[in-house]
């Protein structure tokens, strides 16, 4: 039992007033108030995650190139990537490479994560106990994960290294978990894996940030033939894009595995851009541009989304709530609230990304 003078009662108490002050600040918030965004609101702007290279952890020449890789998001692999008979020296091979780096020289650490080995492996807790040792690591991917109650195992893995090493800080970001749904019973039980929170509170235990979709572990357990139509994926892809979109998480789409194909690359990623996925996951370096380019929205969207807005915030200042937008073919598009919505998501995108947001008049 955590007694009322251990250092992780003292971080609960720390994370309970910081929850507090928040909720006492949201309450006071008008929730009807709702202000247009407006051209003019660059504000800070949020980094995306695209694309998400998978890196083995047993080759020394694959760490240090890692080093030079635009991606995203940098997955050190722990689990697929390299064979059993290598788990332990993969994971001193990681060790070594964080440790003899400085942190200028290292990927900052919202661009890097671990996947580790699934819990119902011998090779979990070895995995995790040395992720949670490395300072860098801000977000670890984990396989297999079939229900919630996996993810309360990490989670209590989580929580008893920051009670023995006392090294919680809940003024930081809360350490972040990926959930790879790979299975039937993963499927079957996704609500309740996106809804999953930490028993111990997102600071103690982790924060769910997305779903992973894991498509070639799910056809072997579903036995489900994938083909280059993906048809027989969209159920299974759909249902993970709009689930994580309804628990506020991102959701990752599967991996391209004909790494030669570009041109199939960026039909994949259109397809599941089009599906609400906010990124992909890459497994050569060649893939990253084509996932990054094609996540993002495309000069034609952007210019409409600026056209909405501009015209919008005129009729809005004259009472008018819904406006007629002229298309290219001379018709017009009737656009009212949820199509501004919209609008605001693609410009905040394309600002993200650094892509040229035109002026209008």
């Amino acid at each position: 039992m955590y007694t009322a003078s251990s250092p992780v009662h003292a971080l609960r108490l720390a994370c309970r007033g910081h929850v507090s002050r928040l909720s006492c600040a949201l309450r006071s918030c008008n929730p009807s108030a709702r202000r247009l965004t407006t051209l003019r609101d660059a504000g800070d702007v949020a980094p995306l995650n695209r694309s998400y290279l998978y890196v083995p952890t047993s080759s020394d020449r694959m760490l240090n190139k890692s080093l030079s890789t635009n991606t995203d998001v940098i997955i050190y692999d722990l689990e697929d990537s390299v064979p059993p008979s290598d788990k332990d020296t993969a994971r001193e091979k990681l060790r070594g490479f964080f440790s003899s780096k400085s942190q200028t020289e290292l990927p900052r650490p919202e661009r890097t994560a671990i996947r580790l080995n699934s819990i119902h492996t011998p090779f979990f807790e070895n995995d995790i106990t040395q992720a949670l040792r490395l300072p860098s690591i801000r977000t670890l991917v984990l396989p297999k994960v079939h229900s919630a109650v996996d993810l309360h195992h990490v989670s209590r893995q989580i929580y008893a290294h920051y009670y023995l090493t006392a090294t919680a800080q809940p003024g930081e970001r809360p350490l972040q978990l990926v959930a790879s749904i790979e299975s039937a019973r993963s499927l079957l039980n996704l609500r309740e894996i996106a809804a999953w929170q930490s028993e111990y509170g997102s600071y103690l235990g982790g924060k769910l940030v997305a779903l992973l979709f894991a498509a070639e572990d799910y056809c072997a357990d579903t036995s489900i033939i994938r083909t280059k139509s993906r048809q027989e994926l969209l159920y299974t892809r759909s249902q993970i894009a709009i689930t994580a979109k309804a628990h506020g998480l991102n959701a990752i789409d599967m991996v391209c595995v004909n790494y030669k194909d570009l041109d199939y690359l960026k039909e994949e990623c259109e397809d599941g851009r089009r599906m609400g996925f906010n990124g992909k996951q890459a497994i050569h370096p060649t893939q990253v541009d084509i996932i990054q380019s094609t996540f993002v929205p495309s000069e034609k969207e952007i210019l409409r989304a600026v056209k909405i807005l501009h015209q919008m915030e005129r009729a809005h200042s004259t009472q008018r709530g819904a406006i007629g937008l002229e298309l290219e073919d001379g018709g017009k598009e009737m656009i009212d609230a949820p199509m501004i919505k919209q609008a605001e998501n693609i410009v905040r995108i394309a600002r993200s990304a650094g892509l040229k947001i035109p002026q209008v008049e």
